[in-house]
């Protein structure tokens, strides 16, 4: 089952609400420093998965305070991450320099992977990819088996938000980089122009809002659809749970015991009214006029000049887009247009996350957690890439000012003991939702370009989806 999980990869591609990667393989490499030892964490009240929080001669998370430990350790550690395009314009290797300046001796080498999500899955078995990484779309029970742990996940909650993430069994594996609220990118500008001078809350308001702005200019695409980078499709799938239940349990609880989740309640929420905007979007001529030629780079500055009102993105796409030209202050960020019971909910959730390489020397190891604690704590990339604070005591952008009227809310984890269950789901029904399944949404696109049928496509995957349940012998609760 292991072998499967990890090799299928058109399934987990991509860790759902939030990946970017633009440009090319890069490398860079900078000095910097660290201490020796230091000793163990003390054991709590979870002792057994407490105990394992820490490795012989290594310190937790929580334990290490950024510019007074280990400034004068000397190690050599190597970072492979998905972030090409900040490889590529310098921004890593600034923020290592800056790093260096308290940390001299400890020298990062980095890794700037394209198809990240892909390669990242066939690299990690083989433990060639150095001593930290982005963690891909494994599954949570096999965390122990790549990466240290960080601590316990009661303590990690006290240092960051986002803690569970990657959290299995107690303990916290991952820091996500940087956090993000899931919304709309749009342009100011031509929402104006347009007429539409408040932001659309549901499904009928936001297909009106984009037909207002074919009606004033039929050159603007109202949105864009970004069908040919195919991992760009995975983002529709973020918006499941707490934007169209209103409920953060229901992704990673509730979801798989869905008999099912996929029908048209009637309401104007729920997944059938998330992928029916982007069906009648399509359908009534409100995207690009040929999906297959969409270009991911050339898209930026499109926004940005006014040549695109909207695309469905993460708000780690806000800053790519602002600095796509010269009209970043036209360009807004919205919560998504789907209401529950007449309340917006939005969901903020973590990017990539730094895994730590559990079979590095307990030198890279501490190495490893200063450079992670010092570019969450210290580096200010969260801010500068308009990511949803990561530290506890971050503040947010101005750009999610749009959310002050919704309820935010963070996904619960799955139930213990289910940890596995959605991966397992994901990969027998081949829906991948928030794995990378970007196939079944351009899909969508295909068959609302060629006239078939939305609630054709609802019911299969309602047939994939039971069959999956039935297979797996997950119970079923409506």
């Amino acid at each position: 089952m292991k072998g499967k999980k990890i090799l299928s990869l058109g399934l987990t591609l991509c860790m759902g609400m939030s990946l970017v990667a633009c440009g090319s393989s890069a490398e860079t490499t900078t000095e910097g420093a660290k201490t020796e030892t230091t000793t163990a964490v003390e054991t709590t009240a979870t002792e057994t998965a407490s105990a394992e929080t820490t490795e012989s001669g290594v310190p937790s998370y929580s334990e290490i305070t950024v510019g007074e430990d280990y400034t004068d350790l000397t190690a050599s550690i190597k970072w492979m991450h998905h972030k090409t395009d900040r490889e590529e314009d310098g921004t890593i290797a600034k923020y290592i320099e800056e790093f260096n300046k308290v940390y001299p001796n400890i020298t990062v080498q980095t890794e700037g992977i394209t198809d990240y999500a892909q390669t990242a899955l066939l690299r990690i078995p083989t433990g060639d990819w150095g001593d930290i990484m982005f963690i891909p779309a494994v599954d949570k029970d096999e965390l122990s088996t790549y990466f240290m742990p960080f601590d316990t996940l009661e303590a990690m909650d006290k240092e960051i938000n986002f803690a569970n993430a990657w959290e299995y069994d107690g303990l916290s594996y991952g820091v996500p980089y940087m956090g993000n609220a899931q919304g709309v990118v749009y342009n100011k500008a031509v929402f104006e122009a347009a007429g539409v001078t408040e932001l659309p809350k549901t499904p009928e308001e936001f297909i009106a809002a984009l037909q207002a702005i074919k009606d004033y200019d039929s050159s603007i695409i109202p949105l864009y659809t970004n069908y040919a980078a195919g991992w760009t499709m995975g983002a529709w799938d973020a918006y499941i749970g707490i934007v169209t239940e209103g409920d953060n349990t229901y992704f990673n609880q509730k979801f798989v015991h869905t008999a099912d989740p996929f029908s048209d309640r009637g309401d104007g929420a729920g997944i059938y009214n998330l992928f029916k905007i982007l069906y009648d979007a399509v359908a009534l001529g409100l995207t690009e006029e040929d999906y297959t030629t969409t270009d991911w780079e050339g898209c930026k500055g499109m926004i940005n000049n006014g040549q695109i009102g909207c695309m469905v993105l993460g708000s780690w796409a806000y800053q790519q887009m602002v600095d796509a030209g010269e009209h970043g202050e036209d360009i807004g960020y919205m919560p998504f247009p789907i209401s529950v019971n007449g309340v917006q909910y939005a969901n903020a959730g973590a990017d990539y996350s730094y895994g730590i390489n559990v079979n590095s020397s307990d030198e890279n190891k501490i190495a490893s957690l200063v450079f992670v604690k010092w570019m969450t704590e210290e580096s200010g990339w969260c801010a500068f890439e308009g990511g949803y604070t990561v530290d506890k005591d971050g503040e947010n952008p101005e750009l999610y000012a749009a959310f002050d009227s919704c309820e935010l809310l963070i996904d619960e984890p799955a139930l213990s003991g289910e940890e596995t269950f959605l991966n397992d789901m994901n990969a027998e029904s081949e829906l991948g939702f928030n794995a990378g399944g970007n196939t079944k949404v351009q899909a969508i696109i295909e068959a609302a370009d060629q006239g078939a049928s939305f609630d054709d496509i609802m019911a299969d995957w309602t047939a994939r989806w039971n069959q999956a349940q039935e297979s797996l012998g997950i119970e079923v609760n409506n």
